[in-house]
């Protein structure tokens, strides 16, 4: 019987690795990255899974050997009592430590550069106001007075239409402020690498960037809220539309016009 649950134990990390070498044939792993800065997000992405993932091989190949090699039917006499090994806990202790402040300052660059608002290097105020409430993402764009809250405002529910950048060209940012009216929700777009919490009372610049790719519904991604945000939580999605740049100011002043 120890055989079975050691080769059963053996199956998890080894399933594990399976799976894990496999899922990009499969479309299983990240979806595609359209980010001028989402290559950085998916390095760090892959240096932590490696880490985790070879922790995760050892500590199960390190339970599948003591269960099999300690196993009550191989052992005649009673188990002594160890209190501790001071060794072993000040090893494990530190390891972990010393494999946090390594991942803390590698992506220090990469999160201040997509983070801190000075690196923005954004001409102008936001582009748009985005509100997430229960259950919907609200959005305004400032009319020509540039101002909010005026007649010109265009405003939109669930769509948030922004202009993309073409290969060879240089990114072309857009900036939001993020807020919410009610509680916690998170702004998500998987492809855009841009996740953003959206806290009560607070205004939050965010900005990204879309290349715009092959065809018209190439360029059309899913907004999603992910943070639970009560009953409706799992409805909370909205459309965001990468246009070239004459398109969306056309977009703009049609929306304007009506």
């Amino acid at each position: 019987m120890r055989k079975l649950w050691s080769l059963l134990f053996l199956l998890v990390p080894v399933g594990a690795v399976a799976l894990f070498w496999v899922a990009p044939d499969y479309g299983w792993s990240m979806p595609t990255n359209v980010s001028s800065f989402g290559h950085r997000i998916d390095d760090l992405y892959r240096l932590i899974l490696w880490i985790t993932g070879v922790t995760f091989v050892l500590v199960n190949a390190f339970l599948v050997y003591f269960m099999f090699r300690y196993s009550s039917k191989r052992q005649n006499k009673a188990s002594a009592h160890v209190h501790g090994n001071h060794a072993l806990e000040v090893i494990w202790t530190i390891v972990p430590a010393l494999i946090l402040i390594f991942i803390a300052f590698v992506q220090m660059k990469d999160w201040r550069a997509i983070k801190f608002t000075q690196e923005f290097g954004i001409e102008g105020g936001p582009m748009a106001r985005v509100v997430a409430r229960q259950f919907e993402w609200r959005i305004t764009y400032p009319g020509k007075d540039g101002r909010y809250g005026t007649l010109d405002d265009v405003q939109t529910v669930n769509e948030l239409h922004i202009p993309g950048w073409k290969e060879g060209e240089d990114p072309r940012k857009f900036l939001i402020d993020l807020e919410a009216a009610d509680v916690l929700h998170s702004f998500f777009v998987p492809q855009f690498r841009i996740k953003q919490d959206a806290v009560p009372g607070m205004t939050i610049p965010v900005w990204f960037d879309a290349q715009i790719q092959g065809g018209t519904d190439d360029n059309e991604y899913d907004l999603v809220c992910a943070e639970l945000c009560g009953w409706g939580h799992y409805k909370m999605k909205g459309r965001v539309y990468v246009h070239t740049p004459e398109e969306f100011q056309a977009w703009l002043d049609q929306q304007g016009g009506e």
